[in-house]
């Protein structure tokens, strides 16, 4: 843990935030016939992330200083869930979300712990099922659907 990386990033990552709940303020309300703006989203995700990086600085004060060694960067990783990011991007209109997104986090898990495939599978269907129910049928909101090849 580099305590001056982290904490350089949690402010950086709660400035952004800010920039992202303002700036989804500004988003037109209701529009593709959802009850709920197309702001919404955005901003409930900048403000949990917003959370967590005050989380993570306030973590970087309590962890007591270690004299171990650097942990290595994994840049191979890194460039992996970027790709697949971009890839997950460009198939979320053609496969719809549910599963473009259970594919994203499934690749995603396995690239950051290989095995535990069962584990995997089950918390990728979870997540991209239960988002897609939270955010279409309760709060009404729109996001791509099935494939039409599949017949749904």
């Amino acid at each position: 843990m580099n305590k001056t990386f982290d904490r350089s990033l949690s402010i950086g990552m709660v400035a952004l935030c800010a920039v992202f709940i303002f700036e989804s303020t500004k988003m037109l309300k209701g529009s593709f016939g959802s009850t709920i703006g197309p702001g919404m989203l955005p901003m409930v995700l900048a403000i949990v992330l917003s959370l967590l990086s005050l989380i993570n600085f306030y973590q970087t004060f309590r962890v007591k200083n270690s004299d171990e060694q650097k942990e290595k960067l994994q840049y191979k990783r890194f460039f992996i869930l970027i790709g697949i990011a971009t890839l997950y991007c460009l198939l979320l209109e053609p496969l719809g979300y549910v599963i473009s997104t259970f594919l994203f986090l499934f690749l995603a898990f396995q690239i950051m712990e290989k095995g535990k495939i069962l584990n995997s599978i089950i918390i990728s269907g979870v997540i991209s099922f239960g988002i897609y129910y939270l955010y279409v049928v309760v709060m009404k909101g729109t996001l791509p659907g099935f494939p039409e090849w599949l017949g749904f």
